[in-house]
């Protein structure tokens, strides 16, 4: 208890010192949302990958669906990496860069208003977006605390309020800037972290072979698509068509998330586009990967405690019940690992819901004129009601973490991920495909909450993605288009010549010399 103890004091004494150090560079907007473009390319890197793993992956998600798919489940981590990271940056992370600094947006409700030329879409947007990122910050103190509980014995209620002053505490202090260089800390302690549970908790299954041979050899639960033998030790798992679900939904769902696109807007130059999309990749395969391949074996072990009353499994408490026999130094390295996934992305959601209720609905709404100290002023008051607003929800534990992340990524990313990137891209994108886009996406989300049409909040969310994406489309086909000078002026960023050094690029006069000088 004391080495678990110890470690936690190190890592809270470091974030608040952080937080410290940063707050002398968050003295204006500018620097307190977006760092001021100055974030290298590793911390933008690192700060992604953070915001994008937390508490409800390592917890929720990797054992609910470790217990669900097997082995299978890994195909998640992987979908996370190169769909959710690698694609993201490829597609997004330049053309977002260029164009929110040319529109001056830092925030995505600011861009939908002025890639649309539209105020009522922004404060659409902005309330979408408070509304529907709570859900996500209460399933990841969700998280934390139940892992807490399982180290610490410390009760539920305590933990949430523990995390809630120390994320407040950092984020109000430093803004982005100190998120970022958090973020950097936490994803090297995540990324030892994870590598050295996994090993520990398979070598105390006898090593891969052996946890293998014994994952193969439990009999498929009743009900089931597939009931094949070694169902939880094959290729596509017990039910294919449900785990194509949750990868769409936690790999292309960041796409449309406003904390994570958030990212690409403070890119400080090129070499942290290229950078930041191989880094992100690898941090992804190894922390997402590490999470869902460990909870594919968690039906090897035998807890009662993961049981209802009813029966039935409580997916939260797997995790956590795997790592429970843990020697007391690796249960430390856990916590730390969690806590330090969580509170980046804590810190992430807390920063992205202020700033877009501060710049987006209160400055020219409610406010007309707002000095940049006000401003200032206001996103740490409005950092302060968001967490406090999260930790009430986060009181009630009886929703699973991985539902209530299904309905805020479904709602988030269903409204929003069409219009952005089509937005990036092309030049037909109409307003109204887009408030169509932000219904389809809410309407989906929130009906089936009401009515349950679906089998979960995941497989909606995903249908919402992919509604999203059909409906901006075919609604921009047959609706009035925007002034074609207004959106000519937009996209004419991606039209600036710049001149970079040759290493970065080789122009047809150099390959010419050198096939010279080959001869």
């Amino acid at each position: 208890m004391a080495a678990k103890i110890t470690m936690m004091l190190i890592f809270f004494a470091m974030m608040i010192g952080v937080g410290i150090y940063a707050r002398k560079k968050a003295t204006s907007v500018d620097n307190f949302v977006l760092g001021g473009h100055t974030a290298g390319p590793w911390f933008t890197a690192f700060s992604y990958g953070t915001s994008y793993f937390s508490a409800v992956i390592f917890v929720g998600y990797a054992g609910q669906f470790g217990w669900k798919f097997g082995l299978a489940s890994t195909w998640i981590g992987l979908g996370n990496a190169f769909i959710g990271s690698l694609l993201a940056w490829i597609i997004l992370g330049r053309r977002t860069r260029i164009m929110s600094n040319h529109l001056n947006a830092a925030t995505m409700p600011n861009f939908f208003g002025k890639r649309y030329d539209s105020k009522a879409l922004r404060i659409g947007a902005s309330v979408i977006a408070f509304v529907f990122l709570i859900p996500y910050t209460a399933s990841v103190y969700n998280g934390l605390s139940r892992l807490f509980e399982m180290a610490f014995h410390v009760p539920y209620e305590i933990c949430i309020l523990v995390m809630a002053v120390l994320t407040g505490i950092y984020v109000i202090l430093g803004g982005y800037m100190a998120t970022t260089i958090n973020d950097f800390i936490q994803g090297i302690i995540m990324l030892f972290g994870i590598c050295a549970v996994v090993v520990a908790v398979i070598n105390g299954q006898g090593g891969f072979y052996q946890s293998l041979v014994g994952l193969a050899s439990i009999p498929a639960d009743e009900g089931i698509a597939v009931a094949a033998p070694g169902v939880y030790a094959s290729f596509f798992g017990a039910n294919p068509l449900d785990l194509l679900s949750v990868i769409i939904l936690t790999s292309l769902g960041t796409w449309g998330l406003p904390q994570m696109v958030h990212k690409f807007y403070a890119i400080k130059d090129e070499r942290s586009v290229k950078t930041g999309a191989i880094v992100s990749t690898f941090f992804a395969v190894i922390v997402a990967g590490g999470c869902y391949f460990l909870g594919g074996f968690s039906r090897l072990f035998s807890f009662a405690d993961i049981y209802a009353e009813d029966g039935k499994v409580i997916y939260d408490n797997i995790i956590p019940a795997m790592l429970s026999g843990l020697p007391d130094i690796l249960i430390g390295i856990v916590v730390v690992l969690v806590l330090s996934a969580s509170m980046s992305t804590l810190s992430s959601l807390v920063l992205t819901s202020a700033s877009t209720v501060t710049l987006d609905i209160v400055k020219g709404n409610i406010i007309k004129k707002m000095s940049d100290k006000a401003q200032l002023i206001v996103l740490r008051c409005f950092i302060l009601f968001f967490v406090a607003l999260s930790v009430f929800i986060a009181w009630n534990k009886t929703t699973f973490i991985a539902q209530l992340m299904g309905i805020s990524w479904g709602a988030l990313a269903g409204a929003f991920l069409a219009p952005f990137m089509y937005g990036l891209y092309f030049k037909k994108v109409t307003k109204i495909s887009v408030w169509a886009s932000f219904i389809t996406g809410v309407g989906i989300t929130v009906s089936n909450m009401i009515w349950g049409y679906l089998s979960s909040p995941i497989v909606a969310g995903a249908l919402a993605m992919i509604a999203g994406l059909v409906v901006v489309p075919l609604v921009s086909l047959i609706t009035p288009k925007m002034d074609e000078k207004k959106v000519d002026e937009i996209f004419k960023c991606y039209d600036k010549v710049v001149t970079v050094e040759q290493k970065m690029f080789l122009t047809e006069k150099g390959l010419e010399e050198d096939e010279k000088m080959a001869d």
